[in-house]
């Protein structure tokens, strides 16, 4: 009797291991699955890390362009000919009895 027992306990044994090992391996793969593409994956991850080098690229390019100003700024305050300079070219002011002649450049047609 005590081999009849047996003979079933083994069966059990056998397919509750498999049952076990499936389940391992489910588990691993949604694992696997949500630790690539989920909420706080390595493809989000990848996605934040290429968002945030451009992000400091554009913040240093405007870093440089604020240095620039501030130094035109501080030209104009401390320079009365730079203010002139910029009057004359930037909205075409003259002083009086000043004639401004105008080269039309020959690649640009009316």
């Amino acid at each position: 009797m005590s081999r009849a027992q047996d003979v079933p306990q083994s069966r059990l044994r056998a397919s509750g291991t498999k049952i076990l090992g499936a389940a391992a391996v489910f588990l691993l793969v949604v694992l696997l699955i949500t630790s690539v593409f989920g909420k706080k994956g390595l493809m989000e991850i990848q996605r934040t890390r290429k968002s945030t080098e451009v992000r400091l690229q554009e913040f240093a390019a405007l870093e440089q362009r604020k240095a620039e100003l501030q130094k035109e700024i501080a030209e104009l305050q401390r320079n009365p000919r730079a203010v002139e300079k910029e009057a004359r070219e930037k909205l075409w002011l003259m002083k009086k009895n000043e004639v401004v002649i105008v080269k039309k450049n020959p690649a640009i047609r009316d």
